[in-house]
């Protein structure tokens, strides 16, 4: 399980002028270790390419070892997310 977050590797959180869902949910899991994370989170972070270094490890494990959690928002959401960042580099 990964315990750095992802404010050790981007930083401290900038807030932005913009206040949506998804701005609530990365401040709300910005310093939390990635581990922690729910999966839908984790695959948040990945599609936002944030911290990539950590989350698609973690996400990778989480998939090899079949770890679900029931935030997914559709079936292989991790899998998607990391397939999308390394389709669009």
């Amino acid at each position: 399980m990964e315990n750095r977050s992802v404010a050790e590797i981007e930083g401290a959180w900038k807030e932005p002028e913009l206040n949506s869902g998804l701005i609530q949910r990365l401040r709300a899991n910005w310093s939390k270790p990635i581990g922690r994370l729910d999966n839908h989170v984790l695959a948040t972070f990945i599609r936002q390419r944030l911290a990539l270094d950590l989350t698609i490890p973690e996400a990778e494990h989480r998939i090899a070892a079949g770890i679900r959690d029931e935030t997914e928002i559709h079936d292989d959401e991790l899998a998607t997310a990391i397939a999308l960042v390394r389709e669009q580099p």
